[in-house]
């Protein structure tokens, strides 16, 4: 906390200060949802709003502001480029068709929905939801053809698994962004996170997909190219030879849920990789941050300081180590060992950095907005109302994210507002809980997705859905994961 913050109390009483959170918060969803600002200008608007309002002065205001960028920049940026370089080479060199199609090619019908909901987890630790959609959907309309299965038997488990990640699990931005607020332990965090996301992709995935598919009937959309998926490696249906001229042309998504887009690009067979990656090199490259990251964590809690093994995982585990290692792995694993050349791999690296920019951005404001909130006092005074009531913090922090993302429709700006909220409440909580909050507030970030929701369209025009069966699917199943999580959440309490 800032000496701002120390002396932010003084700013006004109580009265000024909710006022001040409400203008404030209610200038960020008007901006987004009336004047389609970009979350980026509305966050910053919405900061000054509060800190004006909440009595800092304008030259403090725009200082707190530029604090909590440069904090957030330098502690979450840094790791979501990281991620964001691993998933652009698993995409380009075709590393999530490998891992796709083994599956595919070694699973009955029965368990095809548990095996999509498997894999989508685990190509999805390092890409970010929307190109995770990119790469998957394309290979659950051609299984769903290929064995007669309902569409969204298969397409719900493949969404839950990425959503799951994307709200739950580290790397993604939104975990990282309540990681920071709080001042949680990554490394706990990641444990825990892994722990509640097993239940809620098994509950909203091959469960509720299996139900609603009986209850909503869709034909079949035609088979796409995408991504990764099928044409990288001279198939279109798990088999189907495509023509050496052919192009794949990868989808530009309609929008991240914070306004964003992605556009991943467009590949001649020139840039084709020579060969497939290996299955199990694809798997360790992209499990090689999450293990690390895991291994310090178990270190904490196993060894004591001081220690030569615990003093090197603990350099090991640090999350910019850790992912850089998964970079430096993946350029061979998933770039030289399949035939790129170092102009390729660089190209490839470097390409999956604009793409991020707008998150990056969003992600930055929203640190700044989290500091204008604690210097101006309303977080302290947050966190003393919550003291009078009788209610749990993690009950707490997931209602907040839960009513900003239905107001606003992105995640990351539910994720960041309401860390930024709850954090005073931090303090006082042991590491455990702390990290609990966090993933409370992530699982609240994915309530309910809407029309306000690029994600939500996306998801329609790639399954050919109405908006009603849209709701029906994808909405419930987004719902169900915030549920589940928060309960999972609230049992882990009990017993750590």
């Amino acid at each position: 906390m800032t000496l701002l913050a120390a002396a932010a109390p003084a700013s006004g009483d109580s009265t000024r200060l909710i006022l001040a959170a409400v203008l404030g918060i209610a200038a960020v969803v008007l901006l987004i949802t009336w004047l389609k600002v970009h979350p980026f200008l509305a966050l910053i608007l919405g900061s000054a709003v509060l800190g004006i309002v909440g009595g800092l002065a304008v030259d403090k205001t725009i200082t707190s502001f530029q604090t909590g960028v440069g904090a957030t920049v330098g502690s979450v940026g840094l790791l979501i480029a990281l991620g964001a370089m691993i998933g652009g080479l698993l995409a380009e060199s075709g590393g999530a068709d490998r891992v796709v199609t083994a599956v595919v090619d070694h699973v009955s019908e029965r368990r095809m929905p548990w095996a999509m909901a498997g894999v989508a987890a685990l190509v999805g630790i390092p890409l970010f939801f929307e190109v995770g959609v990119v790469l998957l959907v394309p290979i659950v309309l051609l299984v769903a053809r290929r064995s007669r299965l309902p569409v969204l038997s298969i397409g719900i488990p493949a969404l839950a698994g990425l959503s799951v990640l994307h709200g739950l699990v580290p790397p993604h931005p939104g975990p990282l962004v309540a990681i920071d607020a709080l001042h949680a332990d990554l490394g706990r965090t990641l444990i825990f996170g892994l722990i509640v996301a097993i239940p809620s992709v098994i509950l909203a995935g091959p469960v509720y997909g299996a139900w609603i598919s009986r209850r909503l009937p869709l034909a079949a959309p035609a088979p796409l190219v995408g991504a990764g998926v099928g044409a990288g490696y001279g198939r279109t249906d798990l088999g189907a030879p495509v023509e050496p001229e052919q192009r794949r042309t990868v989808a530009r998504t309609a929008g991240g849920d914070d306004g964003t887009t992605a556009d991943v690009g467009t590949t001649t067979p020139a840039d084709r990789p020579v060969r497939q990656p290996a299955l199990g090199a694809t798997i360790v490259t992209v499990l090689l941050p999450v293990g690390l990251m895991l291994l310090r964590a178990i270190g904490e809690l196993t060894l004591g300081k001081g220690t030569t093994l615990r003093n090197v995982l603990d350099i090991v585990g640090t999350p910019v180590v850790a992912l850089l290692a998964g970079v430096l792995l993946a350029m061979f694993t998933l770039g030289a060992a399949v035939g790129f050349g170092r102009e390729k791999i660089s190209s490839t690296v470097g390409g999956s950095l604009p793409g991020i920019a707008g998150i990056l951005l969003i992600v930055a404001a929203g640190g700044g907005f989290k500091q204008v909130l604690v210097d101006a006092g309303v977080g302290q005074l947050v966190g003393d109302a919550a003291k009078n009531l009788n209610l749990s913090v993690l009950v707490l922090g997931w209602l907040i994210a839960v009513l900003i993302r239905l107001a606003t429709g992105s995640a990351t700006v539910a994720t960041i507002t309401a860390a930024g909220i709850v954090a005073p409440l931090a303090g006082g909580l042991d590491g455990s809980t702390v990290a609990l909050l966090a993933l409370a507030i992530g699982a609240g970030s994915l309530f309910f997705s809407h029309v306000n929701d690029a994600g939500f369209w996306l998801v329609k025009e790639y399954f050919g859905m109405s908006v009603g069966q849209t709701i029906k699917s994808w909405s419930v199943m987004e719902t169900i994961i915030s549920v589940v999580g928060l309960l999972g959440v609230l049992v882990l309490s009990l017993v750590v």
